[in-house]
Order: structure tokens, then C-alpha cells, then sequence
């Protein structure tokens, strides 16, 4: 949608950096490079763009979403980072930026990239990069980027990168992924005679267990769904992928989803709604009211990213080993999405090596930075959850087996989930306009008995029809 956050394509979520502190240089004390962004740095590195950082190369970068105070943990593992990574590079200063709130808001991302203030290198969610190259804002970082530069190049799953290209260039480095999946409350499952081991795999099986969960009464759901803030649109496109569809068709210029497989969905809903009593009284819900209800056992399963498990755990109070996961019903395919980091158009060659050398290690590395699990066990942050996971081959037989060895949950209750992976799929374009029409065929069928299925999907498919040949 950035797992949003959303951060999957802008979701409200509290796991993104939310202090109102702007801190800076963390490595040592430096000028801004964004003051001169085209100018060259101090010392001279290599001409040829494909060739690594020159350790004497004298330069400083800004970057992005440095964790803010009020995150201690995450904090002090950036510094420690940056004191790492000064041990090969002397003489690059990090100059870490902070932002009010969360880390990326729409209002003051497309401000920024207006503006041409971002960082040096600069976040984003998959999902941002027509919007950047639009903006002219993003370095094309193909010729930087080499398993010289990343090692472990090789072992990134390729669908990952994609979604970082645009006509065969490579304009971003990932540091997260999601694909969606079936998130269940495992203490309501073996109370209403479930296996919590066994999640549903179809949406019938979602309907079953999801009455069965209901009758145990006391105001508990048995599935919930979003219906607001664009959310409700972007679970329809997952449950629509879910089942082979598709919410735009090949061309990219017409709405695909007012069709058999559309009405599925729908009429899905509306049987678990309305002829079930199986969704609770309480709707037009967002991100975030369905964790608080999963978490407090008021729910017993709703489509999720693995990452909300962490922020329930840390944010909420509740318990890892209270909750499970499966792949998302009906398997044919999934949304998928993630976070990955830009580097700023018009920056000096070493300025945009000195970026790579610092994403290679901070976040495509085994082992080292938001990979090192031993250290983030030590300090007290959640290991375990089965995404961010984008390798493959070799690392990602490495960084499995250090993810279970200093796992701070029970990684057991994800096996049906990572067992069985489904195709990620990524968003339609223009998701969150599409997505804000969408919620009211959610809204529309979750809030009303006698919702017209057939009308609701048919105004909305006219909608999106004008929303994609505005574009």
C-alpha cells in the first residue's frame, strides 16, 4: 500500500520515525552537501562511475529518515553504523536528517521533490518513482551500481529491483520489502476449535473460520477489513490479486476489476458482513484499528504485512507468540511493496559512490547494519518477523539462519506464511487515487445491507477510467 508505511504507498503507521527533532551530523561536524549538490567533492576518487568509493575520497552526504530520539535503539545502532562505516571511509562525514512526524508524508514529499530540497540520498516507498522521475529528482544509479560496489547484488530478488527501475535503469536500493499475507490471532483460533498452525488457505476457509470465530461472542470478529483512507482500496487490490485479477488492465489505461472476480470479492464481504455477523458492527475502519482490535483479542484475522506484528508487539503491548500468519487466501498472486533509498539528482560522482558504499553496508549487507539480528536482540528490537526479506541464494540461507538463531519470537508461527510465498504483485498506478475511490465500494457493501453490487462497482470502475486518462 509502507508495510507500508502508508508506508506501503503511504500508510499511517507508528512503525515510521515520529520525533519532531531535526538532528544532524552524527560521524563528524560538516556542511551540508544539499547547499551544493552538483559541486565536486575534496580528494580525488575515480572518474569511472562503476568503480567503488576511493577510501581517501573527502566528501559529505545527507541522509534521509536517520532514527529520531525518541527511537533510543535505532538511534544509537545508526551511530554505531556510521562509526563502522567511517573505518573504511575516513573521510566521508554522515550527516543523518530527522523529520517531524513520520518520515515520509505525501504533502511534504511531493514538497520536497518540488522544491528539490531532498537529502542526498532520499527515502521512498516502491511506489514513489514515477512521482520522483516526474520531478526529474532521482540519480540514475545503473553504472554505480555492480557487485563491486554491492556484493551481494546478486542475491537481491530481482522483482525487488525491478520495482526500482524505470526503461531499464536503476533509479533505487532497497531496504525493505513486504508481501501480503492472512495475519490470525492464534489465542482466539485454538478457542474457537482452530489450528492456529493450519491458516485458512482459501477465502471459503476465511468465511468458516472466521463464523466460528465470531460465535465465541463478547464483541470478537472474526475477520476485519478497512473501508477508509484509501485503505479499503488497497485491500480490495489485494484481495483482488489474491484470486488471479487485476484493478487496471495490461495498457495501464482501463479499470479492470468490474468483472466476475470483482464481484467475488464483494459479494464475499458482504455474505461474511451481513449474512455472518462475522465482521464486527464497527466499519469505515483504517490502518491501525484493526491491529488494536487483533491485538486486544477482538479480531481474529485480517490481510497484513509481517511487520505489523512488531509494531503491535513494541507499539501496542501485545505478544509475539499470540499471533500467526499464512500466505494470503487463494494464492494466486500478491500486493507487494517496500521502502527503498533514491540518491538526488545532480550530485557529484563521489557524492553518489560515497551514497552506494553507505546503502551497500547499512542495508544490503548479511549480517551487518539492519541485518545484524544479534545486535538488534541485544538492543531490545523485534527478530523474527519473516519480512523485510528480499534475498536470495546464499544470503539469504545466511540471514534465515541468524534471523531464527537470535529470533525474539516464536518464528514457528510464521511457517505456513514463509512455506508457501506468493507471487507479489506490485500496486496499480495511480494507487492512492484509485485506492480512494475503491474505499467506497468497501464503505459501500461493509456499511449498507442492501448495498447494489453491481452499481458500486460500476461507478467505480468509471472513476478509475478518468483517474487513468488524466494521467
Amino acid at each position: 500500500m509502507r508495510s507500508a508505511r502508508f508506508r506501503r504507498t503511504r500508510r499511517a503507521s507508528a512503525v515510521a520515525l515520529v520525533s519532531a527533532l531535526t538532528l544532524t551530523a552524527l560521524a563528524a561536524c560538516g556542511t551540508s552537501s544539499s547547499d551544493n549538490d552538483g559541486g565536486a567533492s575534496d580528494g580525488g576518487g575515480s572518474s569511472d562511475p562503476s568503480a567503488p568509493l576511493d577510501p581517501k575520497t573527502k566528501v559529505t552526504i545527507t541522509i534521509d529518515c536517520m532514527p529520531p530520539a525518541a527511537k533510543a535503539a535505532e538511534l544509537k545502532e545508526w551511530k554505531e553504523d556510521v562509526k563502522e562505516f567511517n573505518k573504511t571511509y575516513p573521510n566521508v562525514t554522515i550527516e543523518g536528517r530527522s523529520t517531524p512526524g513520520q518520515c515520509l508524508e505525501p504533502p511534504r514529499f511531493t514538497a520536497m521533490l518540488k522544491a528539490k530540497s531532498q537529502p542526498d540520498v532520499f527515502y521512498t516507498y516502491f511506489t514513489d518513482l514515477p512521482q520522483v522521475l516526474d520531478h526529474d529528482g532521482a540519480e540514475d544509479m545503473t553504472a554505480y551500481v555492480n557487485d563491486k560496489t554491492v556484493p551481494a547484488l546478486k542475491d537481491i530478488d530481482p522483482n525487488v529491483l525491478g520495482t526500482l527501475k524505470h526503461d531499464g535503469k536503476l533509479y533505487g536500493l532497497p531496504t525493505s520489502n513486504y508481501t501480503m499475507g492472512l495475519l490470525i490471532n492464534r489465542k482466539l483460533f485454538k478457542q474457537a476449535g482452530l489450528d492456529p498452525d493450519a491458516p485458512p488457505r482459501t477465502w471459503a476457509e476465511v468465511r468458516t473460520a472466521a463464523k466460528k470465530i465470531a460465535d465465541l461472542g463478547d464483541g470478537i470478529a472474526g475477520f476485519g477489513e478497512y473501508s477508509a483512507a484509501n485503505t479499503g482500496g488497497w485491500h480490495f487490490t489485494a484481495q483482488m490479486y489474491s484470486i488471479g485479477g487485476e484493478i487496471v488492465d495490461a495498457s495501464g489505461k482501463k479499470a479492470a476489476f468490474n468483472n466476475e472476480l470483482g464481484k467475488q470479492v464483494v459479494k464475499n464481504l458482504h455474505a461474511m458482513r451481513w449474512e455472518d455477523d462475522s465482521m464486527g458492527k464497527t466499519q469505515l475502519l483504517k490502518w491501525g484499528d484493526l491491529q488494536k482490535q487483533i491485538a486486544t483479542d477482538k479480531l481474529g484475522m485480517f490481510l497484513a504485512a509481517p511487520d505489523d506484528i512488531a509494531y503491535m508487539a513494541q507499539q501496542l503491548g501485545a505478544k509475539y507468540e499470540n499471533f500467526g500468519m499464512g500466505p494470503i487466501p487463494g494464492e494466486k498472486a500478491t500486493l507487494a511493496g517496500g521502502n527503498s533509498y533514491m540518491i538526488k539528482k545532480g550530485i557529484s560522482s563521489d557524492k553518489i559512490k560515497a551514497a552506494v558504499a553507505w546503502l551497500n553496508f547499512k542495508n544490503l549487507t548479511v549480517g551487518k547494519g539492519q541485518f545484524d539480528w544479534e545486535r538488534t536482540k541485544a538492543d531490545g528490537l523485534p527478530v523474527g518477523v519473516p519480512q523485510p526479506n528480499f534475498w536470495l541464494n546464499e544470503s539469504k540461507t545466511k540471514d534465515d539462519a541468524a534471523r531464527s538463531e537470535h529470533a525474539t519470537m516464536p518464528v514457528e508461527n510464521f511457517k505456513t506464511f514463509m512455506d508457501n510465498p506468493v507471487a507479489g504483485k506490485a500496486e496499480p498506478p495511480k494507487a492512492q487515487e484509485i485506492y480512494k475511490v475503491l474505499d467506497n465500494v468497501m464503505s459501500g457493501v461493509l456499511t449498507n445491507k442492501d448495498a447494489d453490487v453491481d452499481k458500486l462497482l460500476s461507478t467505480a470502475e468509471s472513476q478509475v477510467n478518468q483517474i487513468l486518462a488524466n494521467q
